[in-house]
């Protein structure tokens, strides 16, 4: 049978190939288009870089600047080593100099001299050893009271007798003790109480009753009296009493109210020699500590100045009440205008056997 062929027309052809070029033409402008846009996101200079390139470039600094820190520091060590090694040897060449200067003593002691050496070492053990006893047995058997030091750590010879159980110190209270001239015991008197003790004779008397009293025999007895117009003991309610050295805060009171003490009124040397010979039994030995002659007698007198003379004619009728036997030490402080007070307590010293001394004003 005959096949029936179709027939094909321009216009059909035509449009397949317009359509074809036209598909074709888009596809080709497609590729083009991509191509060119992942050529602009993989290109270098698309890629804003400012910040990591700062970045990086503070990195690279601070990477510099520690290399030539660890070049500095390495230096350093080194140094360091080189100090160390020096310092060993000097330190090696130390010790082998000790060492020979021990080696070289060494055979200077020949064995006379080791032998001497520890003759010498034996006798200060000894002498140790004694001076331990000797410490032991003060102690034991009370040579002083107390412990008194003089300015420096000085040791005084006094000449005064601290011998006998039963020991008096009369003290001078009077408005004199204040000062060693007329005017400034005058103008010091009107002062306060506190002004009056803080004077500097004052303070010297007070220094001398503490230092007769560090002097003080254990196995003693004590009494200490104050003395201007009137007489009374330091110590309340002990007068005529003998106290107890021992008893080391009946001392320390009698002192304690010496400090408390202001200088006033006139001088009755008198009526403190009467109270000395009230006490039972009667003084070893009486420590008087005064400026000069008194001023008042144990009768009453009307007048308002006195003499020298008459001064002495007190003192002797203040004599004639002294216990019997009993030595009289005398230590003199510093006064003007009173020429007779230095020979009359000296010929009283001298006449009861007992001491007199003038001190000087850094005594004791």
């Amino acid at each position: 049978m005959a096949r029936i062929r179709r027939q094909l027309t321009p216009f059909s052809l035509s449009f397949l190939d317009i359509m074809s070029c036209g598909f074709g033409a888009a596809v080709l402008l497609f590729l083009i288009i991509k191509h060119n846009i992942d050529s602009e996101m993989t290109s270098p200079e698309s890629i804003d870089t400012p910040d990591f390139q700062s970045e990086i470039s503070l990195l690279e600094e601070e990477i510099r600047v520690g290399q030539l820190n660890l070049v500095e520091v390495k230096n350093t060590i080194e140094e360091i080593k080189k100090k160390v090694i020096i310092t060993e040897g000097l330190a090696r060449n130390i010790t082998e100099k000790i060492d020979t200067l021990n080696e070289q003593q060494n055979a200077l002691l020949t064995a006379n001299d080791k032998t001497k050496l520890d003759s010498l070492k034996a006798d200060l053990v000894k002498l140790e050893q004694q001076k331990n006893n000797l410490e032991k047995k003060l102690e034991k058997t009370g040579e002083a009271s107390r412990q008194f030091l003089g300015d420096g750590d000085r040791a005084y010879v006094s000449g005064l007798k601290m011998s006998g159980k039963h020991l008096l110190i009369l003290v001078d209270s009077s408005a004199s003790m204040l000062d060693e001239t007329i005017v400034n015991i005058l103008r010091r008197r009107n002062m306060s109480e506190d002004r009056k003790r803080q004077s500097t004779k004052w303070q010297h008397t007070i220094k001398i009753v503490e230092w007769l009293s560090a002097k003080f025999s254990l196995d003693s007895q004590f009494q200490i009296y104050h003395f201007n117009t009137r007489t009374n003991a330091l110590v309340s309610n002990t007068k005529g009493q003998w106290l107890d050295v021992r008893d080391k805060t009946q001392l320390d009171s009698a002192l304690k109210a010496l400090n408390q003490l202001a200088p006033e009124n006139g001088t009755n040397l008198g009526k403190a020699f009467i109270a000395a010979n009230q006490l039972n039994p009667k003084p070893d030995n009486i420590y008087l500590i005064t400026d000069g002659l008194p001023t008042q007698g144990l009768e009453s007198s009307t007048k308002t100045t006195i003499s020298g003379k008459d001064r002495v004619k007190i003192f002797n009728k203040a004599v004639d009440k002294i216990p019997a036997r009993t030595p009289i030490n005398v230590i003199l402080t510093p006064i003007e205008g009173d020429p007779y007070a230095a020979i009359a307590f000296w010929r009283l010293s001298r006449a009861t056997q007992g001491s007199f001394m003038s001190p000087s004003r850094d005594w004791p």
